[in-house]
Protein backbone atom coordinates (compact mmCIF):
# COMPACT_ATOMS: atom_id res chain seq x y z
CA UNK A 1 0.00 0.00 0.00
CA UNK A 2 1.33 3.43 -0.96
CA UNK A 3 0.74 5.97 1.80
CA UNK A 4 0.20 9.70 1.30
CA UNK A 5 3.58 11.40 1.47
CA UNK A 6 2.20 14.19 3.66
CA UNK A 7 1.20 11.70 6.35
CA UNK A 8 4.55 9.97 6.33
CA UNK A 9 6.51 13.24 6.42
CA UNK A 10 4.38 14.70 9.20
CA UNK A 11 4.58 11.53 11.30
CA UNK A 12 8.33 11.35 10.77
CA UNK A 13 8.75 14.90 12.06
CA UNK A 14 6.60 14.19 15.11
CA UNK A 15 8.39 10.97 15.98
CA UNK A 16 11.91 12.34 15.61
CA UNK A 17 11.05 15.47 17.56
CA UNK A 18 9.33 13.51 20.29
CA UNK A 19 12.26 11.13 20.72
CA UNK A 20 14.73 13.99 21.08
CA UNK A 21 12.57 16.01 23.49
CA UNK A 22 11.74 13.18 25.86
CA UNK A 23 15.04 11.30 26.16
CA UNK A 24 16.35 10.67 29.66
CA UNK A 25 13.38 12.03 31.64
CA UNK A 26 13.46 9.25 34.24
CA UNK A 27 17.02 9.62 35.57
CA UNK A 28 15.85 11.70 38.55
CA UNK A 29 13.70 8.82 39.81
CA UNK A 30 16.83 6.83 40.64
CA UNK A 31 18.31 9.48 42.94
CA UNK A 32 18.54 8.13 46.50
CA UNK A 33 17.07 4.78 45.50
CA UNK A 34 17.60 2.26 48.32
CA UNK A 35 18.43 -0.69 46.06
CA UNK A 36 20.32 -1.39 42.86
CA UNK A 37 18.17 -1.12 39.75
CA UNK A 38 19.26 -0.73 36.13
CA UNK A 39 18.14 2.49 34.48
CA UNK A 40 15.45 2.08 31.86
CA UNK A 41 13.93 4.49 29.38
CA UNK A 42 11.20 4.51 26.78
CA UNK A 43 11.70 2.26 23.76
CA UNK A 44 12.78 3.81 20.47
CA UNK A 45 10.74 3.10 17.34
CA UNK A 46 11.51 3.42 13.66
CA UNK A 47 10.39 6.78 12.28
CA UNK A 48 7.94 5.06 9.93
CA UNK A 49 4.28 5.92 10.68
CA UNK A 50 0.86 5.20 9.20
CA UNK A 51 -2.69 6.27 9.94
CA UNK A 52 -5.45 3.80 10.72
CA UNK A 53 -7.59 5.45 8.05
CA UNK A 54 -5.09 4.36 5.38
CA UNK A 55 -6.31 0.81 5.96
CA UNK A 56 -10.01 1.48 5.46
CA UNK A 57 -11.00 2.20 9.06
CA UNK A 58 -14.17 4.21 9.66
CA UNK A 59 -14.67 6.28 12.83
CA UNK A 60 -18.44 6.11 13.14
CA UNK A 61 -18.70 3.94 16.27
CA UNK A 62 -20.62 1.33 14.26
CA UNK A 63 -18.25 -0.02 11.61
CA UNK A 64 -16.04 -2.83 12.88
CA UNK A 65 -12.38 -1.95 12.37
CA UNK A 66 -10.73 -5.18 13.54
CA UNK A 67 -9.20 -5.91 10.10
CA UNK A 68 -7.96 -2.33 9.72
CA UNK A 69 -6.03 -2.54 13.01
CA UNK A 70 -4.62 -5.97 12.10
CA UNK A 71 -3.61 -4.91 8.58
CA UNK A 72 -1.96 -1.70 9.80
CA UNK A 73 0.02 -3.55 12.47
CA UNK A 74 1.05 -6.24 9.95
CA UNK A 75 2.14 -3.57 7.47
CA UNK A 76 4.39 -1.85 10.03
CA UNK A 77 5.71 -5.12 11.43
CA UNK A 78 6.71 -6.42 7.99
CA UNK A 79 8.80 -3.29 7.51
CA UNK A 80 10.54 -3.33 10.89
CA UNK A 81 7.95 -1.47 12.94
CA UNK A 82 6.84 2.10 13.53
CA UNK A 83 3.85 4.07 14.77
CA UNK A 84 0.18 3.40 14.09
CA UNK A 85 -1.64 6.71 14.51
CA UNK A 86 -5.29 6.55 15.53
CA UNK A 87 -6.96 9.88 14.64
CA UNK A 88 -9.81 11.55 16.52
CA UNK A 89 -13.07 9.64 16.29
CA UNK A 90 -14.83 6.59 17.71
CA UNK A 91 -13.20 3.40 16.49
CA UNK A 92 -15.18 0.22 17.17
CA UNK A 93 -13.11 -2.94 16.97
CA UNK A 94 -12.64 -6.51 18.04
CA UNK A 95 -9.40 -7.68 19.70
CA UNK A 96 -6.11 -5.97 18.80
CA UNK A 97 -2.95 -8.10 18.76
CA UNK A 98 0.25 -6.07 19.08
CA UNK A 99 3.60 -6.92 17.50
CA UNK A 100 7.18 -5.96 18.26
CA UNK A 101 8.44 -2.46 17.46
CA UNK A 102 4.91 -1.03 17.27
CA UNK A 103 3.72 2.18 18.96
CA UNK A 104 -0.08 2.36 19.02
CA UNK A 105 -0.57 6.13 19.25
CA UNK A 106 -3.96 7.73 19.97
CA UNK A 107 -4.41 11.35 18.94
CA UNK A 108 -6.41 13.67 21.16
CA UNK A 109 -10.08 12.89 20.64
CA UNK A 110 -9.41 9.30 19.61
CA UNK A 111 -11.59 6.70 21.31
CA UNK A 112 -11.03 2.98 20.74
CA UNK A 113 -13.95 0.95 22.03
CA UNK A 114 -14.30 -2.82 21.89
CA UNK A 115 -17.28 -4.74 20.59
CA UNK A 116 -19.44 -6.62 23.04
CA UNK A 117 -19.89 -9.48 20.55
CA UNK A 118 -18.15 -12.34 22.37
CA UNK A 119 -17.86 -14.38 19.15
CA UNK A 120 -15.03 -12.03 18.14
CA UNK A 121 -12.90 -13.11 21.09
CA UNK A 122 -11.17 -16.48 21.00
CA UNK A 123 -10.77 -18.78 23.98
CA UNK A 124 -7.13 -18.61 25.07
CA UNK A 125 -4.98 -20.42 27.62
CA UNK A 126 -3.78 -17.54 29.78
CA UNK A 127 -2.80 -16.55 33.32
CA UNK A 128 -5.40 -14.81 35.48
CA UNK A 129 -5.47 -14.44 39.26
CA UNK A 130 -2.21 -16.32 39.48
CA UNK A 131 -2.90 -19.57 37.63
CA UNK A 132 -3.22 -20.75 34.04
CA UNK A 133 -6.55 -21.75 32.54
CA UNK A 134 -8.72 -21.24 29.50
CA UNK A 135 -10.20 -17.76 29.40
CA UNK A 136 -11.68 -15.29 26.96
CA UNK A 137 -9.17 -13.38 24.81
CA UNK A 138 -8.25 -9.91 26.03
CA UNK A 139 -9.19 -6.88 23.90
CA UNK A 140 -5.49 -5.93 23.60
CA UNK A 141 -2.76 -8.57 23.81
CA UNK A 142 0.94 -8.96 23.19
CA UNK A 143 3.19 -11.92 23.93
CA UNK A 144 6.94 -12.43 23.61
CA UNK A 145 7.34 -8.96 22.12
CA UNK A 146 10.05 -6.32 22.28
CA UNK A 147 9.67 -2.55 22.05
CA UNK A 148 5.93 -1.91 22.25
CA UNK A 149 3.99 1.16 23.32
CA UNK A 150 0.51 2.57 23.72
CA UNK A 151 0.78 6.36 23.79
CA UNK A 152 -1.07 9.59 23.15
CA UNK A 153 -4.01 11.56 24.48
CA UNK A 154 -6.92 9.35 23.56
CA UNK A 155 -9.10 6.80 25.37
CA UNK A 156 -9.24 3.01 25.21
CA UNK A 157 -12.59 1.68 26.47
CA UNK A 158 -13.05 -2.03 27.14
CA UNK A 159 -16.87 -1.97 27.05
CA UNK A 160 -16.81 -3.70 30.43
CA UNK A 161 -20.50 -3.20 31.03
CA UNK A 162 -21.16 -5.92 28.46
CA UNK A 163 -19.20 -8.41 30.58
CA UNK A 164 -19.54 -7.58 34.28
CA UNK A 165 -22.35 -8.39 36.71
CA UNK A 166 -23.65 -5.48 38.80
CA UNK A 167 -25.20 -5.58 42.26
CA UNK A 168 -28.28 -3.44 42.73
CA UNK A 169 -27.10 -1.97 46.04
CA UNK A 170 -24.09 -0.47 44.24
CA UNK A 171 -26.30 1.80 42.13
CA UNK A 172 -28.89 4.51 42.59
CA UNK A 173 -32.45 3.73 41.60
CA UNK A 174 -32.14 5.68 38.36
CA UNK A 175 -28.85 3.96 37.44
CA UNK A 176 -30.36 0.54 38.08
CA UNK A 177 -33.39 1.36 35.95
CA UNK A 178 -31.21 2.49 33.06
CA UNK A 179 -29.02 -0.61 33.33
CA UNK A 180 -31.84 -3.14 33.34
CA UNK A 181 -33.57 -1.36 30.47
CA UNK A 182 -30.63 -2.31 28.22
CA UNK A 183 -31.34 -6.04 28.54
CA UNK A 184 -29.47 -8.70 30.43
CA UNK A 185 -30.90 -10.86 33.21
CA UNK A 186 -31.85 -9.82 36.75
CA UNK A 187 -31.73 -12.52 39.45
CA UNK A 188 -33.64 -12.13 42.75
CA UNK A 189 -34.05 -8.42 42.00
CA UNK A 190 -30.51 -7.98 43.39
CA UNK A 191 -27.94 -8.70 40.67
CA UNK A 192 -27.86 -7.92 36.95
CA UNK A 193 -26.01 -10.32 34.66
CA UNK A 194 -25.06 -9.57 31.04
CA UNK A 195 -26.20 -12.94 29.67
CA UNK A 196 -27.28 -16.49 30.44
CA UNK A 197 -23.80 -17.73 29.56
CA UNK A 198 -22.45 -15.69 32.47
CA UNK A 199 -24.95 -17.30 34.83
CA UNK A 200 -24.08 -20.74 33.43
CA UNK A 201 -20.45 -20.09 34.27
CA UNK A 202 -21.07 -19.19 37.90
CA UNK A 203 -20.77 -22.86 38.90
CA UNK A 204 -17.14 -22.52 37.84
CA UNK A 205 -16.52 -20.05 40.68
CA UNK A 206 -17.26 -22.76 43.24
CA UNK A 207 -14.50 -25.02 41.95
CA UNK A 208 -10.98 -25.22 43.34
CA UNK A 209 -8.13 -23.60 41.43
CA UNK A 210 -7.01 -27.06 40.30
CA UNK A 211 -10.46 -27.92 38.96
CA UNK A 212 -10.82 -24.55 37.28
CA UNK A 213 -7.46 -25.03 35.59
CA UNK A 214 -8.78 -28.37 34.27
CA UNK A 215 -11.64 -26.71 32.41
CA UNK A 216 -11.46 -27.68 28.74
CA UNK A 217 -11.35 -25.21 25.89
CA UNK A 218 -14.79 -26.32 24.73
CA UNK A 219 -16.25 -25.83 28.23
CA UNK A 220 -14.65 -22.41 28.49
CA UNK A 221 -15.97 -21.35 25.09
CA UNK A 222 -19.53 -21.95 26.30
CA UNK A 223 -19.13 -19.51 29.19
CA UNK A 224 -17.15 -16.73 27.55
CA UNK A 225 -19.09 -14.00 29.32
CA UNK A 226 -18.28 -15.46 32.70
CA UNK A 227 -14.58 -15.83 31.85
CA UNK A 228 -14.34 -12.11 31.20
CA UNK A 229 -10.87 -11.01 30.22
CA UNK A 230 -8.49 -8.39 31.47
CA UNK A 231 -8.53 -5.48 29.04
CA UNK A 232 -4.80 -5.32 28.27
CA UNK A 233 -2.57 -8.35 28.82
CA UNK A 234 1.10 -8.16 27.90
CA UNK A 235 3.03 -11.38 28.50
CA UNK A 236 6.81 -11.85 28.45
CA UNK A 237 7.38 -8.54 26.73
CA UNK A 238 10.49 -6.39 26.98
CA UNK A 239 10.69 -2.59 26.76
CA UNK A 240 7.04 -1.63 27.25
CA UNK A 241 5.86 1.99 27.37
CA UNK A 242 2.33 3.11 28.32
CA UNK A 243 2.01 6.88 28.26
CA UNK A 244 -0.71 9.52 28.38
CA UNK A 245 -3.68 7.35 27.42
CA UNK A 246 -6.87 6.78 29.44
CA UNK A 247 -7.58 3.06 29.94
CA UNK A 248 -11.14 2.60 31.14
CA UNK A 249 -14.11 0.32 31.62
CA UNK A 250 -12.36 -3.05 31.50
CA UNK A 251 -14.24 -6.39 31.61
CA UNK A 252 -12.07 -7.56 34.57
CA UNK A 253 -8.60 -6.25 35.47
CA UNK A 254 -7.64 -3.21 33.45
CA UNK A 255 -3.90 -3.39 32.63
CA UNK A 256 -1.98 -6.62 33.33
CA UNK A 257 1.72 -6.84 32.46
CA UNK A 258 2.87 -10.41 33.16
CA UNK A 259 6.51 -11.55 33.25
CA UNK A 260 7.57 -8.36 31.47
CA UNK A 261 10.91 -6.57 31.74
CA UNK A 262 11.58 -2.83 31.47
CA UNK A 263 8.07 -1.45 31.86
CA UNK A 264 7.25 2.27 32.06
CA UNK A 265 3.74 3.51 32.89
CA UNK A 266 3.78 7.31 32.69
CA UNK A 267 0.94 9.79 32.96
CA UNK A 268 -1.91 7.40 32.30
CA UNK A 269 -5.42 7.50 33.73
CA UNK A 270 -6.75 4.05 34.62
CA UNK A 271 -10.47 4.14 35.32
CA UNK A 272 -13.23 1.66 36.13
CA UNK A 273 -16.62 2.13 37.79
CA UNK A 274 -16.36 1.78 41.56
CA UNK A 275 -18.86 -1.10 41.39
CA UNK A 276 -16.77 -3.06 38.86
CA UNK A 277 -16.17 -6.50 40.37
CA UNK A 278 -12.53 -7.55 39.92
CA UNK A 279 -12.06 -4.13 38.33
CA UNK A 280 -8.38 -3.79 39.32
CA UNK A 281 -6.40 -0.94 37.84
CA UNK A 282 -2.77 -1.92 37.21
CA UNK A 283 -1.68 -5.46 38.14
CA UNK A 284 2.07 -5.84 37.66
CA UNK A 285 2.82 -9.56 37.95
CA UNK A 286 6.27 -11.19 37.98
CA UNK A 287 7.79 -8.17 36.23
CA UNK A 288 11.29 -6.75 36.52
CA UNK A 289 12.45 -3.13 36.24
CA UNK A 290 9.25 -1.11 36.43
CA UNK A 291 8.47 2.62 36.64
CA UNK A 292 4.93 3.78 37.49
CA UNK A 293 4.93 7.57 37.33
CA UNK A 294 2.55 10.55 37.34
CA UNK A 295 -0.50 8.34 36.92
CA UNK A 296 -4.05 8.49 38.29
CA UNK A 297 -6.31 5.55 39.11
CA UNK A 298 -10.00 5.43 40.02
CA UNK A 299 -11.18 1.82 39.95
CA UNK A 300 -13.42 -0.90 41.35
CA UNK A 301 -10.79 -3.07 43.08
CA UNK A 302 -7.09 -2.80 43.93
CA UNK A 303 -5.42 0.11 42.14
CA UNK A 304 -1.61 -0.19 41.87
CA UNK A 305 -1.02 -3.85 42.66
CA UNK A 306 2.13 -5.99 42.63
CA UNK A 307 1.72 -9.75 42.22
CA UNK A 308 3.86 -12.80 41.38
CA UNK A 309 1.59 -15.82 40.98
CA UNK A 310 -0.59 -17.88 43.26
CA UNK A 311 0.21 -20.87 45.47
CA UNK A 312 1.98 -23.84 43.87
CA UNK A 313 1.78 -22.41 40.34
CA UNK A 314 3.36 -19.14 41.46
CA UNK A 315 6.11 -20.87 43.40
CA UNK A 316 6.85 -23.14 40.46
CA UNK A 317 7.09 -20.14 38.14
CA UNK A 318 9.43 -18.58 40.69
CA UNK A 319 9.59 -15.12 39.09
CA UNK A 320 9.32 -12.29 41.62
CA UNK A 321 8.19 -8.78 40.89
CA UNK A 322 11.33 -6.77 41.56
CA UNK A 323 12.91 -3.38 41.02
CA UNK A 324 9.82 -1.17 41.02
CA UNK A 325 9.59 2.62 41.33
CA UNK A 326 6.18 4.20 42.02
CA UNK A 327 6.27 8.02 42.04
CA UNK A 328 3.78 10.86 42.07
CA UNK A 329 0.62 8.79 41.63
CA UNK A 330 -2.85 9.34 43.01
CA UNK A 331 -5.70 6.92 43.64
CA UNK A 332 -9.37 7.67 44.27
CA UNK A 333 -11.79 4.73 44.46
CA UNK A 334 -10.13 1.35 44.93
CA UNK A 335 -9.91 -1.47 47.45
CA UNK A 336 -6.29 -0.46 48.00
CA UNK A 337 -4.12 2.43 46.85
CA UNK A 338 -0.79 0.61 46.71
CA UNK A 339 -1.13 -3.15 47.14
CA UNK A 340 1.12 -6.18 47.37
CA UNK A 341 -0.68 -9.52 47.02
CA UNK A 342 -2.61 -11.51 47.56
CA UNK A 343 -1.05 -13.56 44.73
CA UNK A 344 2.62 -13.09 45.69
CA UNK A 345 3.90 -16.67 45.75
CA UNK A 346 6.94 -15.83 43.64
CA UNK A 347 7.92 -12.97 45.94
CA UNK A 348 8.10 -9.18 45.69
CA UNK A 349 11.32 -7.29 46.41
CA UNK A 350 13.05 -3.96 45.88
CA UNK A 351 10.14 -1.53 45.67
CA UNK A 352 10.13 2.24 46.21
CA UNK A 353 6.85 4.16 46.60
CA UNK A 354 6.92 7.93 47.15
CA UNK A 355 4.98 11.17 46.74
CA UNK A 356 1.56 9.57 46.33
CA UNK A 357 -1.97 10.51 47.42
CA UNK A 358 -4.85 8.14 48.19
CA UNK A 359 -8.23 9.84 48.44
CA UNK A 360 -11.33 7.83 49.28
CA UNK A 361 -9.85 4.36 48.79
CA UNK A 362 -10.96 1.47 51.00
CA UNK A 363 -7.39 0.84 52.23
CA UNK A 364 -4.31 2.96 51.70
CA UNK A 365 -1.17 0.79 51.84
CA UNK A 366 -2.33 -2.82 51.62
CA UNK A 367 -0.19 -5.95 52.04
CA UNK A 368 -2.17 -9.19 51.94
CA UNK A 369 -1.59 -12.90 51.76
CA UNK A 370 -2.60 -16.13 53.42
CA UNK A 371 -1.34 -19.59 54.34
CA UNK A 372 -0.66 -21.69 51.28
CA UNK A 373 0.77 -18.85 49.19
CA UNK A 374 4.42 -18.97 50.20
CA UNK A 375 6.64 -16.23 48.79
CA UNK A 376 8.67 -13.50 50.47
CA UNK A 377 7.81 -9.79 50.34
CA UNK A 378 10.79 -7.70 51.41
CA UNK A 379 12.80 -4.54 50.82
CA UNK A 380 9.83 -2.21 50.40
CA UNK A 381 10.48 1.52 50.93
CA UNK A 382 7.56 3.93 51.24
CA UNK A 383 7.93 7.68 51.76
CA UNK A 384 5.67 10.75 51.68
CA UNK A 385 2.22 9.27 51.19
CA UNK A 386 -0.81 11.37 52.06
CA UNK A 387 -4.28 9.92 52.53
CA UNK A 388 -7.75 11.31 53.03
CA UNK A 389 -11.06 9.58 53.84
CA UNK A 390 -9.82 5.99 53.81
CA UNK A 391 -12.84 3.91 54.80
CA UNK A 392 -10.78 0.99 56.13
CA UNK A 393 -7.16 0.73 57.28
CA UNK A 394 -4.64 3.41 56.39
CA UNK A 395 -1.91 0.72 56.50
CA UNK A 396 -2.59 -3.00 56.71
CA UNK A 397 -0.53 -6.19 56.74
CA UNK A 398 -2.92 -9.12 56.71
CA UNK A 399 -1.83 -12.74 56.47
CA UNK A 400 -5.39 -13.93 57.02
CA UNK A 401 -6.70 -12.58 53.75
CA UNK A 402 -9.96 -14.28 52.71
CA UNK A 403 -9.76 -16.69 55.67
CA UNK A 404 -13.06 -17.65 57.26
CA UNK A 405 -11.89 -20.32 59.72
CA UNK A 406 -8.28 -20.53 60.95
CA UNK A 407 -6.94 -24.06 61.63
CA UNK A 408 -7.09 -25.30 65.21
CA UNK A 409 -3.37 -26.17 65.24
CA UNK A 410 -0.54 -23.93 64.08
CA UNK A 411 0.94 -25.48 60.93
CA UNK A 412 4.70 -25.90 60.48
CA UNK A 413 6.71 -23.43 58.43
CA UNK A 414 7.35 -24.67 54.89
CA UNK A 415 7.41 -23.38 51.32
CA UNK A 416 3.70 -22.50 51.57
CA UNK A 417 4.24 -20.06 54.44
CA UNK A 418 4.08 -16.41 53.32
CA UNK A 419 6.54 -13.84 54.69
CA UNK A 420 6.42 -10.05 54.96
CA UNK A 421 9.60 -8.45 56.29
CA UNK A 422 12.05 -5.57 55.95
CA UNK A 423 9.55 -2.84 55.09
CA UNK A 424 10.20 0.85 55.77
CA UNK A 425 7.35 3.36 55.87
CA UNK A 426 8.15 7.03 56.49
CA UNK A 427 6.26 10.32 56.42
CA UNK A 428 2.71 9.08 56.03
CA UNK A 429 -0.18 11.38 56.89
CA UNK A 430 -3.67 9.91 57.00
CA UNK A 431 -6.80 11.85 57.96
CA UNK A 432 -10.17 10.25 58.65
CA UNK A 433 -9.44 6.57 58.09
CA UNK A 434 -11.42 3.71 59.58
CA UNK A 435 -8.39 2.26 61.37
CA UNK A 436 -4.90 3.68 61.67
CA UNK A 437 -2.79 0.52 61.38
CA UNK A 438 -3.37 -3.22 61.28
CA UNK A 439 -0.43 -5.64 61.48
CA UNK A 440 -1.98 -9.10 61.47
CA UNK A 441 0.65 -11.82 61.08
CA UNK A 442 0.38 -15.54 61.66
CA UNK A 443 1.89 -17.29 64.72
CA UNK A 444 4.31 -19.46 62.75
CA UNK A 445 5.55 -16.50 60.67
CA UNK A 446 5.10 -13.11 62.31
CA UNK A 447 5.34 -9.97 60.24
CA UNK A 448 8.93 -8.93 60.86
CA UNK A 449 11.14 -5.85 60.78
CA UNK A 450 8.52 -3.29 59.85
CA UNK A 451 9.35 0.36 60.53
CA UNK A 452 6.82 3.22 60.59
CA UNK A 453 8.38 6.62 61.27
CA UNK A 454 7.43 10.31 61.25
CA UNK A 455 3.77 9.67 60.54
CA UNK A 456 0.35 10.95 61.68
CA UNK A 457 -2.96 9.10 61.73
CA UNK A 458 -6.40 10.34 62.68
CA UNK A 459 -8.90 7.51 62.55
CA UNK A 460 -12.09 6.09 63.97
CA UNK A 461 -10.00 3.33 65.58
CA UNK A 462 -6.35 3.15 66.57
CA UNK A 463 -3.71 0.62 65.58
CA UNK A 464 -3.29 -3.12 66.07
CA UNK A 465 0.03 -4.96 66.27
CA UNK A 466 -0.61 -8.70 66.29
CA UNK A 467 1.67 -11.68 65.67
CA UNK A 468 4.53 -9.34 64.79
CA UNK A 469 8.25 -9.21 65.50
CA UNK A 470 10.89 -6.49 65.35
CA UNK A 471 8.40 -3.64 64.86
CA UNK A 472 9.50 -0.02 65.20
CA UNK A 473 7.11 2.91 65.52
CA UNK A 474 9.05 6.14 65.92
CA UNK A 475 7.62 9.64 66.03
CA UNK A 476 4.17 8.34 65.18
CA UNK A 477 0.98 10.13 66.24
CA UNK A 478 -2.30 8.19 66.41
CA UNK A 479 -5.49 10.02 67.35
CA UNK A 480 -8.50 7.65 67.36
CA UNK A 481 -12.12 8.72 67.80
CA UNK A 482 -12.76 5.72 70.03
CA UNK A 483 -10.85 3.01 71.91
CA UNK A 484 -7.11 2.78 72.54
CA UNK A 485 -4.61 4.29 70.16
CA UNK A 486 -2.71 0.99 70.04
CA UNK A 487 -3.45 -2.64 70.85
CA UNK A 488 -0.45 -4.97 71.15
CA UNK A 489 -1.09 -8.71 70.87
CA UNK A 490 1.54 -11.47 70.77
CA UNK A 491 4.35 -9.13 69.72
CA UNK A 492 8.08 -9.68 70.23
CA UNK A 493 10.83 -7.06 70.13
CA UNK A 494 8.91 -3.89 69.39
CA UNK A 495 9.83 -0.29 70.13
CA UNK A 496 7.30 2.54 70.35
CA UNK A 497 9.61 5.54 70.54
CA UNK A 498 8.63 9.24 70.74
CA UNK A 499 5.06 8.33 69.81
CA UNK A 500 1.93 10.32 70.69
CA UNK A 501 -0.96 7.98 71.34
CA UNK A 502 -3.81 10.36 72.02
CA UNK A 503 -6.45 8.26 73.75
CA UNK A 504 -7.37 6.80 77.11
CA UNK A 505 -6.07 4.21 77.55
CA UNK A 506 -3.26 4.87 75.10
CA UNK A 507 -1.97 1.28 74.74
CA UNK A 508 -3.67 -2.03 75.55
CA UNK A 509 -1.68 -5.27 75.81
CA UNK A 510 -3.25 -8.68 75.13
CA UNK A 511 -1.85 -12.16 74.59
CA UNK A 512 1.85 -12.76 75.27
CA UNK A 513 4.24 -9.92 74.47
CA UNK A 514 8.01 -9.91 74.88
CA UNK A 515 10.39 -6.98 74.94
CA UNK A 516 7.89 -4.33 73.90
CA UNK A 517 8.96 -0.88 75.01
Amino acid sequence: MKLPSTIVAFALTIMLGSSAANAGNYDALYEGLQFEMPKIDRPVFPSRAVSLTDFGAVADGVSLNTKAFANAIDYLSSRGGGTLNVPAGVWLTGPIVLKSNINLHLDGGALITFSGDDSLYETKYVVYEGFEAWRTQSPITGENLENIAITGEGVIDGNGGMWRPVKRDKMSGAEWKNLTAKGGIVVDDRTWYPSQSYIDGMEYSQKSDRDRAALTKEEAARIKRYLRPVMIQLVKCRNVFLQGVTFQNSPAWNVHPLMCENLIVDGVFIKNPFFAQNGDGLDVESCRNVIIYRSTLDVGDDAICLKSGKDEAGRKRGIPTENVIVRDCRVYHGHGGFVVGSEMSGGVTNVSVADCQFIGTDVGLRFKSTRGRGGVVKNIYIDNVNMLDISGDAITFDLYYWVKNAPAAIPPVDETTPQFRDIYINDVTSFRSGKALKFNGIPEMPIENIHVTNSVFTAREGGLLSESKGIELRNVTIRPDEGPAMTVNNVTDASLTDCSFISEPSVVYTGTNKNVK
